[in-house]
């Protein structure tokens, strides 16, 4: 999720049930040639890390690219700071099908040249199996739909042939224009999980905890990774459904824990996803969206949701500005 998956976002979501978070999609040719960009996203790694003592913490980088040798370099910049690293080849957007890289890299053509990238990435498998030291993954989204429809389960076999650690599969069609192209296709899942040793996880088609499970049920696959409705619950993997309110100030406490990690414009994102998530109906959000940008700082963040949000919900004022993770109430289905 561009710009989304910060530490303290990843933090909180393994607060409420998350097992494993990925990083963002990091450029690899900025992680070497851009030093601002390194130290940054390094900075977030380290941070991230630290405080996930409390949580398993566990965190994936996410890379994309199509050049085997600056890939591999960039991964050693960042091998030390993370439990695995992940080949994206499922980013549907414009600047991936320009770039050729992302989900653009699935047609069969460029088959061998992803199994090479594979290679470079993988634990004891091959002799070069000691370029990196973290496991590795690739995430992908169906083959082209010109492609035969066992293509998305041939190229995995290859890419677990390859070395990839575990699979995750997006199970919808690349498209710039319309990322969630219809529902995924869950029995190409259940088809890649058979076909597989390694494990295989499921992406797709989830906005509940039941969803989840359903997922789960139907894939058989391993794990259950979410996407954008963990924007607006990041307690989706704890069956909870956080007020909302309550969830954005948890956020800005562990934002304030961990300063200069997410930017201002990500945590602002945050917390409008949070409110929106459930309120976007009411009648008050388009006055919550107005003032929300105006905010220049987390803690005009805090004023906003503890005066005015609180009063336009009917609430009283909370003039404990400190208390923001002690009264937290969930309500669970």
């Amino acid at each position: 999720m561009i710009k989304q998956s910060d530490a303290p976002f990843r933090l909180l979501t393994q607060r409420h049930g998350a097992t494993l978070a990925y990083t963002q999609m990091l450029d690899p040719h900025k992680l070497l040639e851009d030093r601002d960009y390194l130290e940054f996203h390094q900075r977030d790694l380290t941070f991230g890390r630290d405080a996930g003592n409390e949580t398993d913490g566990s965190v994936v980088v996410q890379l994309c690219g199509n050049d085997p040798e600056i890939i591999v370099q960039a991964g050693k910049k960042i091998q030390g700071l993370c439990s695995g690293i992940d080949l994206n080849l499922g980013c549907p957007q414009e600047h991936a099908r320009e770039g050729h890289y992302g989900g653009y890299l699935l047609a069969k053509k460029d088959w061998p040249l992803v199994q090479t990238i594979g290679k470079h990435h993988v634990i004891p498998v091959s002799a070069m199996s000691h370029l990196l030291q973290p496991p590795t993954s690739v995430k992908l989204r169906l083959c082209p739909s010109s492609s035969p429809p066992s293509s998305t389960v041939e190229f995995a076999t290859l890419l677990e042939q390859a070395g990839a650690s575990w699979v995750t599969l997006h199970a919808r069609h690349v498209s710039a224009r319309r990322r969630r192209q219809g529902a995924a296709d869950l029995d190409v899942v259940r088809t890649l999980k058979a076909a597989l040793r390694v494990p295989v996880v499921s992406n797709g088609n989830v906005r509940t905890w039941e969803d989840v499970q359903r997922n789960r049920e139907e894939t058989r696959s391993d794990g259950i990774m979410v996407g954008e409705t963990l924007l607006g619950n990041p307690c989706i993997f704890a069956n909870v459904i956080p007020d909302p309110f309550q969830v954005s100030l948890e956020y800005l406490e562990i934002c304030k824990e961990l300063p200069d990690i997410a930017t201002h414009k990500t945590i602002e994102t945050h917390v409008r996803h949070f409110i929106e998530f459930q309120c976007s109906r009411r009648p008050w959000y388009n006055k919550f969206r107005t003032a929300l940008p105006a905010c220049e700082g987390i803690h005009d963040i805090e004023h906003l949701l503890r005066t005015k949000v609180t009063r336009w919900r009917g609430k009283a004022a909370l003039k404990n500005h400190d208390a923001c993770t002690d009264d937290l109430e969930y309500t669970t289905d």
